[in-house]
């Protein structure tokens, strides 16, 4: 093999192998957060931009995770049933539960 198509090799072996690690560092995540004892646990998430949330209900009584902007929210949740919201760099981090607006929880998006 000559120099010249043996180096094109090496590049094209080399940049097959970067791909995946590019693709894994901005990888989406999901997070849960429960709802159980009339609170969001975590109380406090931090996320990124383009993750998922996904919000369980462990109680008894119904809840929603509504932003206090009310721009973004479950619905409502019954025991055992769950809804998910795309995080987004502008939404509103702080939310609440609309029917006991004592739970709080807030997001930390980076």
């Amino acid at each position: 093999m000559n120099r010249r198509r043996t180096l094109k090799m090496i590049f094209a072996a080399g940049a097959t192998l970067l791909v995946p690690f590019a693709k894994s560092a901005s990888a989406a995540t999901t997070h849960q957060v429960e709802i159980k004892g009339f609170k969001f646990a975590p109380k406090t998430l931090s996320v990124k931009a383009g993750d998922t949330i996904v919000f369980t209900n462990k109680d008894g009584a119904p809840h929603t995770a509504t932003a206090r902007d009310k721009k973004w929210n479950t619905k409502t949740l019954m025991r055992n049933k769950s809804a998910s919201i795309a995080v987004t760099a502008e939404m509103d981090k702080n939310y609440f539960c609309k029917f006991h607006p004592a739970m709080t929880g807030r997001l930390n998006i980076s």
